[in-house]
Protein backbone atom coordinates (compact mmCIF):
# COMPACT_ATOMS: atom_id res chain seq x y z
CA UNK A 1 0.00 0.00 0.00
CA UNK A 2 2.55 2.07 0.86
CA UNK A 3 6.02 1.62 -1.18
CA UNK A 4 8.07 4.20 0.76
CA UNK A 5 8.56 6.98 2.82
CA UNK A 6 7.94 9.42 -0.36
CA UNK A 7 4.01 8.51 0.28
CA UNK A 8 4.15 10.48 3.58
CA UNK A 9 4.71 13.97 2.02
CA UNK A 10 4.49 16.24 5.11
CA UNK A 11 3.00 19.25 3.60
CA UNK A 12 2.99 21.01 6.77
CA UNK A 13 7.24 20.92 6.90
CA UNK A 14 7.76 21.27 3.23
CA UNK A 15 5.32 24.94 3.41
CA UNK A 16 7.83 25.68 6.18
CA UNK A 17 10.88 25.14 4.06
CA UNK A 18 9.17 26.96 1.17
CA UNK A 19 8.61 29.57 3.57
CA UNK A 20 12.17 30.49 3.85
CA UNK A 21 13.25 29.91 0.82
CA UNK A 22 15.75 32.84 -0.64
CA UNK A 23 16.15 34.01 2.46
CA UNK A 24 19.43 34.78 3.73
CA UNK A 25 19.24 32.17 6.51
CA UNK A 26 20.80 28.86 7.03
CA UNK A 27 18.09 26.17 7.43
CA UNK A 28 18.53 23.51 9.87
CA UNK A 29 16.19 20.64 9.72
CA UNK A 30 16.58 18.51 13.56
CA UNK A 31 14.87 15.50 14.74
CA UNK A 32 14.84 11.93 15.81
CA UNK A 33 16.32 9.56 12.91
CA UNK A 34 13.96 8.11 10.62
CA UNK A 35 11.19 10.83 11.21
CA UNK A 36 11.53 12.49 7.61
CA UNK A 37 14.04 14.80 7.28
CA UNK A 38 15.56 13.29 4.35
CA UNK A 39 12.55 13.31 2.44
CA UNK A 40 11.91 16.40 3.37
CA UNK A 41 14.75 17.52 1.59
CA UNK A 42 14.30 15.24 -1.47
CA UNK A 43 10.54 16.41 -1.43
CA UNK A 44 11.90 20.53 -0.84
CA UNK A 45 14.40 19.71 -4.08
CA UNK A 46 11.67 18.27 -5.90
CA UNK A 47 9.69 21.29 -5.85
CA UNK A 48 12.72 23.46 -6.88
CA UNK A 49 12.60 21.54 -9.77
CA UNK A 50 9.24 20.95 -10.55
CA UNK A 51 8.95 25.35 -9.88
CA UNK A 52 11.77 26.21 -12.64
CA UNK A 53 15.30 25.83 -10.75
CA UNK A 54 17.69 23.90 -12.94
CA UNK A 55 19.58 20.83 -12.04
CA UNK A 56 22.63 22.07 -11.82
CA UNK A 57 21.72 24.76 -9.33
CA UNK A 58 21.23 22.33 -7.02
CA UNK A 59 23.87 20.38 -4.90
CA UNK A 60 22.45 17.25 -2.58
CA UNK A 61 24.40 15.07 -0.25
CA UNK A 62 23.92 12.71 2.35
CA UNK A 63 26.68 12.29 4.63
CA UNK A 64 25.93 9.16 5.63
CA UNK A 65 26.28 7.27 2.31
CA UNK A 66 29.59 5.92 2.13
CA UNK A 67 30.05 7.39 -1.14
CA UNK A 68 30.26 10.51 0.32
CA UNK A 69 33.25 9.87 2.91
CA UNK A 70 35.66 11.89 1.13
CA UNK A 71 33.53 15.16 1.77
CA UNK A 72 32.99 14.77 5.22
CA UNK A 73 36.30 16.38 5.46
CA UNK A 74 35.06 20.22 5.79
CA UNK A 75 38.32 21.25 3.69
CA UNK A 76 37.60 18.86 0.89
CA UNK A 77 33.42 19.63 0.85
CA UNK A 78 33.90 23.30 0.89
CA UNK A 79 36.51 22.84 -2.75
CA UNK A 80 33.98 20.49 -3.55
CA UNK A 81 31.30 22.84 -3.56
CA UNK A 82 32.72 25.67 -4.57
CA UNK A 83 33.66 24.44 -8.02
CA UNK A 84 29.77 23.27 -8.57
CA UNK A 85 28.06 26.61 -7.43
CA UNK A 86 26.29 28.20 -10.77
CA UNK A 87 28.21 31.32 -11.92
CA UNK A 88 24.56 33.34 -11.90
CA UNK A 89 21.43 32.61 -9.97
CA UNK A 90 21.03 31.04 -6.71
CA UNK A 91 22.70 27.72 -5.97
CA UNK A 92 20.62 25.37 -3.15
CA UNK A 93 22.55 23.79 -1.28
CA UNK A 94 21.42 20.37 0.76
CA UNK A 95 23.86 18.63 3.64
CA UNK A 96 21.91 15.36 4.78
CA UNK A 97 23.15 14.43 8.35
CA UNK A 98 25.67 17.66 8.62
CA UNK A 99 26.97 16.67 11.96
CA UNK A 100 29.02 13.75 10.31
CA UNK A 101 31.21 16.36 8.71
CA UNK A 102 34.83 17.22 10.80
CA UNK A 103 34.33 20.71 11.74
CA UNK A 104 31.14 21.12 9.98
CA UNK A 105 30.39 24.75 11.56
CA UNK A 106 33.37 26.37 9.88
CA UNK A 107 32.16 25.45 6.57
CA UNK A 108 28.93 26.07 6.88
CA UNK A 109 29.76 29.42 8.02
CA UNK A 110 32.09 29.78 5.01
CA UNK A 111 29.65 28.87 2.18
CA UNK A 112 26.55 30.95 4.46
CA UNK A 113 29.05 34.06 3.58
CA UNK A 114 28.52 33.49 -0.28
CA UNK A 115 25.29 35.64 -1.43
CA UNK A 116 24.21 32.93 -4.22
CA UNK A 117 23.60 30.46 -1.83
CA UNK A 118 20.92 29.08 -0.07
CA UNK A 119 21.53 26.56 2.36
CA UNK A 120 19.39 24.15 4.00
CA UNK A 121 20.80 21.29 6.56
CA UNK A 122 19.60 18.60 8.63
CA UNK A 123 20.47 16.58 11.77
CA UNK A 124 19.58 13.80 14.06
CA UNK A 125 21.40 15.29 16.86
CA UNK A 126 20.79 18.19 18.43
CA UNK A 127 24.66 18.56 18.35
CA UNK A 128 23.66 20.62 15.38
CA UNK A 129 22.41 23.12 17.47
CA UNK A 130 25.12 23.16 20.29
CA UNK A 131 25.80 26.29 22.46
CA UNK A 132 29.05 27.02 20.73
CA UNK A 133 27.61 26.25 17.31
CA UNK A 134 24.44 28.42 18.26
CA UNK A 135 26.25 31.22 19.20
CA UNK A 136 28.31 31.08 15.75
CA UNK A 137 25.58 31.13 13.56
CA UNK A 138 23.38 33.53 15.89
CA UNK A 139 20.90 35.31 14.08
CA UNK A 140 21.56 33.88 10.84
CA UNK A 141 19.87 30.16 10.97
CA UNK A 142 16.23 28.91 11.46
CA UNK A 143 15.45 25.92 12.79
CA UNK A 144 12.71 23.46 11.82
CA UNK A 145 12.12 21.05 14.10
CA UNK A 146 10.31 17.36 13.07
CA UNK A 147 8.30 14.74 14.34
CA UNK A 148 7.20 11.28 13.47
CA UNK A 149 3.85 11.70 12.15
CA UNK A 150 1.01 13.77 13.78
CA UNK A 151 -2.01 11.45 14.63
CA UNK A 152 -3.76 13.67 11.50
CA UNK A 153 -0.84 12.59 9.31
CA UNK A 154 -1.40 8.93 10.29
CA UNK A 155 -5.35 9.03 9.57
CA UNK A 156 -5.18 11.00 6.79
CA UNK A 157 -2.11 9.31 5.22
CA UNK A 158 -4.46 5.26 5.85
CA UNK A 159 -7.32 6.85 5.37
CA UNK A 160 -8.80 5.89 8.57
CA UNK A 161 -11.13 9.29 9.60
CA UNK A 162 -14.16 7.49 9.07
CA UNK A 163 -13.42 5.52 13.06
CA UNK A 164 -10.64 7.60 14.56
CA UNK A 165 -11.09 5.28 18.08
CA UNK A 166 -9.54 2.21 15.89
CA UNK A 167 -7.03 4.67 14.00
CA UNK A 168 -5.77 6.03 17.41
CA UNK A 169 -4.91 2.24 18.97
CA UNK A 170 -3.58 1.51 15.94
CA UNK A 171 -1.66 5.00 15.84
CA UNK A 172 -0.45 4.11 19.73
CA UNK A 173 0.34 0.59 19.92
CA UNK A 174 2.58 0.23 16.43
CA UNK A 175 4.29 3.72 15.97
CA UNK A 176 4.57 7.09 13.92
CA UNK A 177 7.47 6.64 12.31
CA UNK A 178 6.28 7.35 8.49
CA UNK A 179 7.72 4.17 7.11
CA UNK A 180 6.38 2.00 9.75
CA UNK A 181 3.18 2.52 7.38
CA UNK A 182 4.46 0.22 4.94
CA UNK A 183 4.52 -2.90 8.37
CA UNK A 184 1.26 -2.15 9.71
CA UNK A 185 0.42 -6.01 9.49
CA UNK A 186 3.01 -7.21 9.85
CA UNK A 187 4.09 -7.09 13.66
CA UNK A 188 7.33 -8.95 13.56
CA UNK A 189 9.00 -6.84 10.35
CA UNK A 190 7.27 -3.81 12.33
CA UNK A 191 9.83 -4.57 15.46
CA UNK A 192 12.79 -5.67 13.48
CA UNK A 193 12.04 -2.16 11.92
CA UNK A 194 12.06 -0.31 15.44
CA UNK A 195 14.91 -2.32 16.94
CA UNK A 196 16.61 -1.47 14.19
CA UNK A 197 15.97 2.42 14.61
CA UNK A 198 16.71 2.53 18.79
CA UNK A 199 19.78 0.62 18.48
CA UNK A 200 20.93 3.08 15.65
CA UNK A 201 19.86 6.12 17.57
CA UNK A 202 21.79 4.14 20.66
CA UNK A 203 24.66 3.30 18.96
CA UNK A 204 25.54 6.20 16.77
CA UNK A 205 23.88 9.47 18.16
CA UNK A 206 24.65 8.17 21.66
CA UNK A 207 27.29 5.36 22.50
CA UNK A 208 29.87 6.23 20.10
CA UNK A 209 29.51 9.96 20.52
CA UNK A 210 29.33 10.32 23.84
CA UNK A 211 32.05 7.52 24.45
CA UNK A 212 29.13 5.46 26.79
CA UNK A 213 30.97 2.16 27.97
CA UNK A 214 27.79 1.05 29.85
CA UNK A 215 25.18 0.54 26.70
CA UNK A 216 22.74 -1.84 29.38
CA UNK A 217 22.57 1.04 32.26
CA UNK A 218 21.85 3.06 28.90
CA UNK A 219 19.33 1.14 28.06
CA UNK A 220 17.94 1.04 31.93
CA UNK A 221 17.72 4.40 31.83
CA UNK A 222 15.76 4.93 28.73
CA UNK A 223 13.38 2.07 30.06
CA UNK A 224 12.59 3.69 33.16
CA UNK A 225 12.02 7.02 31.43
CA UNK A 226 9.70 5.30 29.03
CA UNK A 227 7.85 3.36 31.67
CA UNK A 228 7.17 6.79 33.69
CA UNK A 229 6.13 9.44 31.25
CA UNK A 230 4.38 12.16 32.06
CA UNK A 231 5.47 11.57 36.20
CA UNK A 232 7.97 14.12 37.90
CA UNK A 233 11.00 12.43 37.96
CA UNK A 234 14.48 13.84 38.90
CA UNK A 235 17.96 12.66 38.23
CA UNK A 236 18.30 11.44 41.99
CA UNK A 237 15.03 9.69 41.92
CA UNK A 238 16.10 7.57 38.73
CA UNK A 239 19.83 6.58 39.90
CA UNK A 240 17.69 5.23 43.37
CA UNK A 241 15.58 3.03 41.22
CA UNK A 242 18.40 1.93 39.22
CA UNK A 243 19.73 -0.61 41.72
CA UNK A 244 16.71 -2.30 41.99
CA UNK A 245 16.77 -3.49 38.79
CA UNK A 246 20.10 -4.92 39.11
CA UNK A 247 22.16 -1.65 38.56
CA UNK A 248 23.59 0.70 40.08
CA UNK A 249 24.22 4.43 38.62
CA UNK A 250 24.66 8.02 40.45
CA UNK A 251 22.95 11.31 39.15
CA UNK A 252 25.45 12.29 37.71
CA UNK A 253 25.80 9.25 35.15
CA UNK A 254 22.16 9.85 34.82
CA UNK A 255 22.20 13.28 34.13
CA UNK A 256 24.28 12.37 31.35
CA UNK A 257 22.50 9.44 29.80
CA UNK A 258 19.43 11.83 30.08
CA UNK A 259 21.14 14.37 27.96
CA UNK A 260 22.32 12.29 25.70
CA UNK A 261 18.73 10.68 24.94
CA UNK A 262 17.81 14.38 24.58
CA UNK A 263 20.12 15.14 22.39
CA UNK A 264 19.28 12.42 20.23
CA UNK A 265 15.58 13.79 20.02
CA UNK A 266 14.14 10.24 21.55
CA UNK A 267 13.14 11.82 24.54
CA UNK A 268 11.90 15.40 25.16
CA UNK A 269 11.85 16.88 28.77
CA UNK A 270 9.04 19.55 30.07
CA UNK A 271 10.23 21.91 32.81
CA UNK A 272 7.70 23.05 35.58
CA UNK A 273 6.26 26.70 35.48
CA UNK A 274 5.04 28.42 38.40
CA UNK A 275 1.63 29.87 37.05
CA UNK A 276 0.99 32.57 39.83
CA UNK A 277 4.88 33.62 39.79
CA UNK A 278 5.38 33.63 36.44
CA UNK A 279 9.14 31.59 37.07
CA UNK A 280 10.62 29.02 35.70
CA UNK A 281 11.21 25.95 37.77
CA UNK A 282 14.33 23.73 37.83
CA UNK A 283 13.15 20.65 39.41
CA UNK A 284 11.14 17.61 39.30
CA UNK A 285 11.04 17.50 35.43
CA UNK A 286 8.66 15.19 33.02
CA UNK A 287 9.73 13.34 29.97
CA UNK A 288 7.79 12.12 26.89
CA UNK A 289 9.18 9.94 24.18
CA UNK A 290 8.86 11.05 20.63
CA UNK A 291 6.86 7.12 19.55
CA UNK A 292 5.42 4.90 21.07
CA UNK A 293 5.84 2.31 19.29
CA UNK A 294 9.78 2.88 20.60
CA UNK A 295 8.38 2.13 24.25
CA UNK A 296 6.42 -0.73 23.33
CA UNK A 297 9.40 -2.19 21.92
CA UNK A 298 11.40 -2.08 25.32
CA UNK A 299 8.17 -2.55 27.19
CA UNK A 300 5.99 -4.55 25.91
CA UNK A 301 1.79 -3.66 25.83
CA UNK A 302 2.00 -3.99 29.48
CA UNK A 303 2.73 -0.63 29.80
CA UNK A 304 0.02 0.51 27.76
CA UNK A 305 -1.55 3.62 30.23
CA UNK A 306 -4.19 5.19 28.41
CA UNK A 307 -4.08 8.54 30.43
CA UNK A 308 0.14 8.50 30.64
CA UNK A 309 0.14 7.67 26.80
CA UNK A 310 -3.05 10.27 25.26
CA UNK A 311 -0.97 13.41 27.43
CA UNK A 312 2.63 11.89 25.71
CA UNK A 313 0.98 12.25 22.56
CA UNK A 314 -0.65 15.63 22.86
CA UNK A 315 2.49 17.06 24.50
CA UNK A 316 3.80 16.54 21.06
CA UNK A 317 1.19 17.84 19.03
CA UNK A 318 2.14 21.27 20.94
CA UNK A 319 5.45 20.82 19.96
CA UNK A 320 4.50 20.52 15.96
CA UNK A 321 2.03 23.32 16.71
CA UNK A 322 5.35 25.41 17.24
CA UNK A 323 4.29 25.68 21.65
CA UNK A 324 7.01 25.87 24.25
CA UNK A 325 5.25 23.41 26.59
CA UNK A 326 5.74 23.29 30.40
CA UNK A 327 4.24 21.71 33.52
CA UNK A 328 1.96 24.23 35.17
CA UNK A 329 2.32 24.66 39.19
CA UNK A 330 -0.45 26.31 40.87
CA UNK A 331 -0.33 26.65 44.49
CA UNK A 332 -0.15 22.87 45.40
CA UNK A 333 -1.81 21.97 42.30
CA UNK A 334 -0.43 20.48 38.34
CA UNK A 335 -1.31 22.20 35.44
CA UNK A 336 -0.93 18.97 32.89
CA UNK A 337 0.88 21.49 29.98
CA UNK A 338 1.07 25.36 30.02
CA UNK A 339 1.79 25.73 26.23
CA UNK A 340 3.65 29.01 25.23
CA UNK A 341 4.03 31.34 21.98
CA UNK A 342 4.29 34.92 20.96
CA UNK A 343 -0.13 34.83 21.12
CA UNK A 344 0.39 33.91 24.65
CA UNK A 345 -0.20 30.52 26.83
CA UNK A 346 -3.12 27.84 27.01
CA UNK A 347 -3.57 25.90 29.71
CA UNK A 348 -4.13 22.08 28.93
CA UNK A 349 -5.46 19.46 31.48
CA UNK A 350 -5.23 15.53 29.82
CA UNK A 351 -7.32 12.45 30.86
CA UNK A 352 -8.65 9.44 29.34
CA UNK A 353 -11.73 9.98 30.81
CA UNK A 354 -13.66 12.92 32.42
CA UNK A 355 -16.58 11.23 33.13
CA UNK A 356 -16.51 10.48 36.74
CA UNK A 357 -17.33 13.57 38.65
CA UNK A 358 -14.63 13.11 40.82
CA UNK A 359 -12.23 13.40 38.30
CA UNK A 360 -13.92 16.05 36.66
CA UNK A 361 -13.62 18.13 39.63
CA UNK A 362 -9.75 17.29 39.53
CA UNK A 363 -9.29 18.25 35.99
CA UNK A 364 -11.12 21.65 36.53
CA UNK A 365 -9.53 22.38 40.08
CA UNK A 366 -6.04 23.97 39.06
CA UNK A 367 -7.40 25.89 36.05
CA UNK A 368 -10.46 27.93 38.15
CA UNK A 369 -7.21 28.60 40.63
CA UNK A 370 -5.42 30.39 37.17
CA UNK A 371 -7.07 34.31 37.12
CA UNK A 372 -5.76 35.24 33.44
CA UNK A 373 -8.01 34.97 30.71
CA UNK A 374 -5.78 32.63 28.48
CA UNK A 375 -7.72 29.58 26.91
CA UNK A 376 -8.11 26.46 29.22
CA UNK A 377 -9.38 23.25 28.29
CA UNK A 378 -10.04 19.98 28.96
CA UNK A 379 -9.16 17.17 26.57
CA UNK A 380 -10.12 13.60 27.38
CA UNK A 381 -10.81 10.39 25.06
CA UNK A 382 -14.74 10.77 25.59
CA UNK A 383 -17.19 10.68 22.72
CA UNK A 384 -19.09 13.36 24.54
CA UNK A 385 -20.81 16.26 23.10
CA UNK A 386 -18.09 19.65 23.91
CA UNK A 387 -18.96 21.14 27.49
CA UNK A 388 -17.75 24.94 28.99
CA UNK A 389 -17.39 24.99 32.63
CA UNK A 390 -17.16 28.69 33.36
CA UNK A 391 -14.73 29.59 30.10
CA UNK A 392 -13.02 26.19 30.47
CA UNK A 393 -13.36 23.83 27.39
CA UNK A 394 -14.13 20.50 27.05
CA UNK A 395 -13.96 18.51 24.09
CA UNK A 396 -12.84 15.31 23.00
CA UNK A 397 -8.65 14.32 22.25
CA UNK A 398 -8.89 12.69 18.94
CA UNK A 399 -11.42 15.58 17.56
CA UNK A 400 -8.48 18.31 18.63
CA UNK A 401 -5.33 16.15 17.38
CA UNK A 402 -7.41 16.37 13.81
CA UNK A 403 -7.69 20.02 13.94
CA UNK A 404 -5.43 21.86 11.30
Amino acid sequence: MYDDELFVLRNEFLQKAVAFKDKHLIKIITGVRRCGKSILMESYRDWLLDHGVPQNHIIFLNFEDYENKPLRNADALYAYVKERIAPEGKTYLFFDEIQRVENFPDVVDGLYIKKNIDLYLTGSNSELLSSEIATLLSGRYVEIKMLPLSFREFVQTTKSEGNLQKAYQQYVETSSFPYALNLLSQPKELRDYLEGVFNTIIVKDITQRRKILDTMMLESVTRFVFDNIGLELSTKKIADTMPTNGRKSDPKTVESYLSALKESFIIYQANRYNVKGKEFLKTQEKYYTVDMGLRTLLLGKRAMDVGHILENIIYLELIRRGFDVYVGKVDDKEIDFVAMNDNGKTYIQVAASLRDPVTLERELKPLKMVRDNYPKLLLSLDEDPEGDYDGIRRMNALQWLMAS
